[in-house]
């Protein structure tokens, strides 16, 4: 089985940069915000921190490729870097602590790129999380000081904790009703929104989650670490891993079930 530390370290020296550019501009009263073309907001230090990482990338990886929501696909190769500088940028910019940086190492295999390395960093909740490819899923304020994670063991539906982002991307694509079946078979319902469900999934502190709509930066490191963890990602479609454009993770005891109620009309 391949080592992947070395690449685990270097996500780490990537988020600590991340996260003291961020942090260093996070509740900024003279904060910069664009809207893109999507409509989406995009703030100045969502650019500084995916460049602070594309050009630590450059020098000590220059020939792996790089694929970031602001500044898309550089290079070519069987190793892909995926960089999601602040994932959660609505938070961001109202001064709402629930954001990450998302880092992830994906590698050329059969059936395409998969996730092999994962870091979710959190500096403004004081949370980072990590995993690596056969190495297990952790957390903590560093590689030496770290929990290693495990899902839940919680078997039924209605013992279960299901988090979300938010109603409307259900409805758009017609899929309330079966989202609405779920959150009234389920003991509980939160909607923390972005990286954090599919790390508290990871963790076991909640044990189903899904988003409707997701682009690979969403998905690849948050996929990992949930995988390591125990746990189960795939898209709506069952598919496994983060290529689906959603997502639906659980503690893998729930997935069918959760699947089955989020494919309904």
């Amino acid at each position: 089985m391949a080592d992947y530390h070395d690449d685990l370290r270097l996500a780490h020296v990537l988020a600590d940069a991340a996260d003291a550019a961020t942090m260093d501009r996070f509740r900024a009263l003279d904060l910069k915000v664009e809207t893109k073309p999507d409509m989406t907001p995009v703030s100045e230090a969502d650019k500084a921190a995916e460049e602070l990482i594309r050009h630590q990338l450059q020098r000590a990886r220059p020939r792996d490729a790089i694929l970031g929501e602001e500044y898309g696909l550089e290079g070519t190769g069987p190793r892909r870097w995926v960089i999601d500088p602040i994932d959660g940028t609505k938070n961001y910019v109202r001064g709402v602590p629930v954001w990450a940086t998302l880092i992830s190492l994906m590698e050329a295999g059969e059936g395409g790129y998969r996730p092999v390395v994962g870091v979710v960093s959190a500096p403004a909740l004081g949370r980072r999380w990590w995993a690596a490819k056969g190495a297990g899923a952790y957390t903590g304020r560093s590689l030496s000081s770290a929990t290693r994670l495990h899902v839940s063991q919680v078997a039924k539906l209605s013992d279960a904790s299901f988090a979300y982002s938010s109603l409307d991307g259900w409805e758009e694509r017609g899929r309330l009703g079966g989202f609405l079946d779920l959150s009234r078979a389920v003991w509980r319902t939160r909607g923390y929104g972005d990286f954090w469900p599919y790390m508290m999934v990871a963790e076991g502190s909640v044990d189903i989650c899904a988003e409707p709509e997701l682009s690979l930066w969403d998905m690849a490191a948050n996929a990992i670490v949930v995988q390591e963890a125990g746990g189960t990602f795939t898209g709506l479609d069952g598919v496994h891993g983060p290529h689906s454009g959603n997502a639906a993770a659980s503690n893998g005891l729930l997935h069918e079930e959760l699947l089955e109620y989020l494919n309904r009309g």
